[in-house]
């Protein structure tokens, strides 16, 4: 069900009674830490920033519907790298679940990438997958400035790891790479 403005604003200002930084808001909304601060009003901007919400919890609530897009992922992945690749390194806190079943299904190990974490916009958990001197491929389910997934590939880059691959659900932008990263989404939404 699509949501007013009015509806949004109250969402954002719940997720941040709550405790929720804007980044956590966003990646919980599926739309931009710009539009969440022009939602709440404070430091924003007159005009309304251009985004679009992605809902995709018909997919999020079935495992097996996440395993169908980790399978369209998977078959992009081996396109790319028949060779395989060593790790998928999915962002929290929506690319894990699609990183655990493309992993899972190309026989690879899997990580995670917290993001909004640090002064580099997140930080790698240890306690999963090595990336030193892997082939990484990311997952997430959203792109929309590229802020989280260039974190990403610089903290990784730093810990050894070769990024070969950037994979989102959705690409909110009409890059085709990021931070010299080729970057596939399986869909693009972008305004036109």
């Amino acid at each position: 069900m699509a949501l007013s403005v009015d509806e949004l604003r109250e969402k954002v200002l719940a997720l941040r009674e709550q405790g929720l930084n804007d980044q956590q808001i966003a990646d919980e909304m599926s739309i931009s830490k710009s539009t969440i601060t022009w939602l709440q009003g404070s430091t924003a901007p007159e005009v309304k920033p251009d985004d679009v919400r992605i809902g995709w919890r018909s997919i999020g609530v079935r495992p097996q519907r996440i395993d169908a897009i980790g399978m369209i992922m998977s078959d992009i992945v081996d396109e790319h790298f028949p060779e395989g690749i060593d790790t998928v390194v999915g962002i929290s806190l929506n690319g894990i679940l699609f990183a655990q079943s493309v992993a899972a299904q190309i026989g690879a190990e899997v990580s995670i990438f917290r993001s909004a974490v640090g002064e580099n916009g997140g930080a790698l958990s240890h306690k999963y997958g090595n990336v030193g001197g892997r082939k990484i491929v990311i997952v997430d389910d959203l792109l929309n400035s590229g802020e989280t997934m260039r974190g990403a590939i610089g903290s990784l880059t730093s810990d050894g790891a070769e990024v070969v691959l950037c994979m989102v659900l959705v690409n909110k932008t009409e890059k085709n790479e990021i931070a010299g990263v080729p970057l596939r989404g399986l869909i693009r939404a972008v305004s036109v």
